[in-house]
């Protein structure tokens, strides 16, 4: 690497404005001019001009050449520092007054470029992201208010008609009901909100422990047994006896939950619905897969976006946050969740996990009537 550069990636990174070759091409012109100055004041004896015109005709040619280096000068510093510096600033004072479509071009190309340029290349790469931070904000914004405003209108419509007091007993019972469902989806909308707040924001601390995932899948799809007769769902399920994790078991609840209820809710009634664990390589993968409806390639790309719901046929059963919930939680786990799914074929969600050793004797802490009401529906 030569003096004044350094690497950065594949390129090679000045770390001056001003080189040493242009300090070197100075002198070399000082030097030229030098001679030249020798050779003017020999000319000039073997002529024999008078004293005056001797010493007039050096400080005009020295008077040319310091005019000369010093246009040379400002001008090289004009275009190499401050007209890209004045950009920047002017670029910074509209970004800070709110315009995100900014963009200030470098001065050099790729392959030449210096630190001047790699500053300007940081600010447009700020820029984008602040531009993309204030899209996704103001979408934010918009898409709460719209969940908002839909439990909080069936509230208000319903307990309308009971304060008309013309209702019979069973519309009120019916209205009642309508209306806890409704505060129902507020209130999880709200308390999804508060999560995913603290998750992006790492305010929450996980408890990392070692513990059985089988076991915690086991007591997870117990949680959905009445919704699996409910829709007369076919169940599959493929286990190891055990698979440990160190992860916050707590957190991992709301993961498997989540994916569960959603293969519940996505799947028609008399469909299956698969959730295989299996272990290699330090990681352990758990697959839950359905026979619902499937995705388009544009929901699978957006699926895991905050509010997304492909399929709006069921959007009064959720609010678009839990797969957010669901990846933010498994990124602080050092884990990852891939989807695949076809239209009308249904869909498999895969999570990825780092195994931790078993502890020795350990073993699974649910009975024997759990394992047999996992192994159908």
């Amino acid at each position: 690497m030569n003096g004044g550069e350094r690497a950065d990636g594949s390129r090679m990174i000045k770390d001056s404005l001003f080189p040493l070759s242009l300090f070197g091409i100075f002198l070399g012109v000082l030097l030229l001019m030098s001679g030249i100055h020798v050779g003017l004041v020999v000319l000039m004896n073997d002529l024999e001009w008078s004293d005056i015109i001797q010493i007039i005709v050096p400080m005009m040619y020295w008077g040319a050449v310091a005019m000369g280096l010093t246009l040379f000068t400002r001008k090289k510093i004009k275009s190499t520092y401050e007209e890209p510096l004045h950009r920047l600033a002017e670029a910074t004072k509209q970004v800070a007054e709110g315009d995100f479509s900014v963009y200030v071009p470098t001065i050099h190309t790729a392959d030449r470029l210096d630190y001047l340029d790699v500053m300007i290349t940081d600010f447009n790469k700020m820029v984008e992201e602040l531009g993309s931070v204030e899209t996704l904000k103001t979408d934010f914004v918009s898409n709460v208010s719209h969940e908002m405003k839909t439990p909080i209108a069936i509230i208000k419509n319903y307990a309308e008609l009971l304060q008309t007091g013309k209702c019979a007993e069973e519309e009120k019972l019916e209205y009642a009901r309508n209306i806890e469902e409704a505060a129902g989806r507020l209130s999880d909308l709200i308390s999804n909100i508060l999560r995913l707040n603290k998750l992006e924001n790492q305010r929450i601390d996980p408890e990392m422990k070692k513990y059985d995932l089988c076991g915690q899948l086991e007591e997870c799809i117990l949680n959905f047994e009445e919704m699996w007769d409910e829709k007369d769902l076919e169940l599959e399920v493929d286990m190891e006896e055990n698979a440990f994790i160190r992860a916050d078991r707590s957190l991992m609840d709301m993961v498997w939950n989540n994916l569960i209820s959603n293969a519940v809710k996505f799947t028609e009634p008399g469909g299956r619905v698969t959730i295989q664990q299996t272990a290699s390589q330090g990681h352990i993968e758990v697959s839950v897969s359905d026979t619902g409806c499937g995705m388009s390639s544009e929901s699978v790309r957006r699926i895991f976006d905050k509010f997304y719901q492909g399929d709006t046929s069921h959007s009064k059963e959720g609010n678009g946050l839990g797969l957010a919930l669901v990846k933010r939680i498994l990124i602080l786990m050092n884990g990852e969740i891939s989807v695949v799914s076809k239209e009308g074929e249904g869909s498999t969600f895969t999570v990825r996990l780092p195994a931790s050793a078993p502890s020795s004797g350990a073993g699974r802490n649910t009975g024997q009537e759990s394992e047999e009401k996992t192994d159908g529906r």
